[in-house]
C-alpha cells in the first residue's frame, strides 16, 4: 500500500466513526506521526492530503525541516519535552502537545517572552496515572490551568491524553470518555490564553474508539506510513 492509499483509508476510517458517532468528520485532524520517516515519505503524506505532521524528536525534526519536509502542512511537536529543548522548538512548531508540568509551562512562557513569541500547547493529561508516563493527573489538570493562565507567552489549546497499551480499542474507551468529560468540564473555565480547541487522543491502533469518545485532533503513524523499523 502506499501512503497515499493509506491516509484515504484512515480517512474513510474516521468518517464513518464520526458520522456513526453523529459528528461531523470535517471537524476532525488528521496528523500524520512521522517519526523515523524521512522527507520525502513526509512530503507524500502531506500530498495525500493530512492535516499536520508530528515529530517526536527534536533533532529529527530539525534535520527534516531543514530539508523542506513540512512545506504545506502545520508541524506539531508531540514526544517528551525535555526543558533544556524548549529554545530549538519556539518559532518552528505551530503547536507542542504534551505540556506535562509546570515547569516545563514556566520555562516555555520564559523562552517564548523573551523572542516576542507566543506559543499554544496541549496539556498532557496521565489518564490512568501509569507510572511510566508523565503528564498532569485528571484531578490536577483545573489547577494546572489557573497556573497557565498568568504566564504571559503562552497559550493553552487543549488536552492530550495516551492511554495504557490494551489488547483491544474497546479497552481505551473508559479512558477517552474521561478525557472526554475532563475537557467538557474544564472548556467551562474563562482565562484569557486558554481555549478547549482541541482533544488529542488515538493513535494508529484505536483513532476510531477515540473519535467515538469526541477526539478532534488524532495521531497516526504506522497507520499512514507502515510498520517502523526500529
Amino acid at each position: 500500500m502506499t501512503i497515499a492509499e493509506n491516509v484515504a483509508i484512515v480517512r474513510e476510517n474516521m468518517a464513518r466513526a464520526a458520522l456513526a458517532a453523529g459528528r461531523d468528520p470535517r471537524e476532525i485532524l488528521l496528523l500524520a506521526a512521522s517519526k523515523m520517516n524521512d522527507a520525502d515519505r513526509v512530503r507524500q503524506a502531506i500530498r495525500a492530503g493530512v492535516d499536520c505532521c508530528g515529530e517526536n524528536r527534536v533533532q529529527e525534526l530539525l534535520e527534516k525541516q531543514a530539508q523542506g519536509a513540512y512545506e504545506g502542512a502545520p508541524l506539531h511537536f508531540i514526544g517528551h519535552l525535555q526543558k533544556n529543548k524548549v529554545k530549538q522548538l519556539l518559532g518552528r512548531v505551530s503547536l507542542i502537545h504534551g505540556a506535562d508540568s509546570r515547569e516545563l509551562l514556566e520555562t516555555v512562557s520564559r523562552l517564548a517572552a523573551a523572542r516576542g513569541l507566543t506559543q499554544d500547547l496541549l496539556l498532557e493529561v496521565n489518564i490512568a496515572g501509569e507510572a511510566s508516563k508523565s503528564g498532569f493527573s485528571p484531578e490536577e489538570i483545573p489547577e494546572a490551568l489557573a497556573f497557565a493562565a498568568e504566564l504571559p507567552a503562552l497559550r493553552v489549546r487543549g488536552l492530550m491524553a495516551i492511554p495504557p497499551i490494551c489488547a483491544s480499542p474497546e479497552e481505551n474507551r473508559p479512558f477517552f470518555l474521561r478525557m472526554q468529560k475532563l475537557f467538557i468540564d474544564n472548556g467551562e473555565k474563562k482565562y484569557d490564553n486558554i481555549r478547549m480547541d482541541f482533544l488529542s487522543m488515538g493513535m494508529s491502533g484505536d483513532y476510531t474508539e477515540a473519535i467515538a469518545c469526541g477526539a478532534n485532533l488524532i495521531r497516526v503513524g504506522s497507520g499512514i506510513f507502515g510498520p517502523r523499523h526500529y
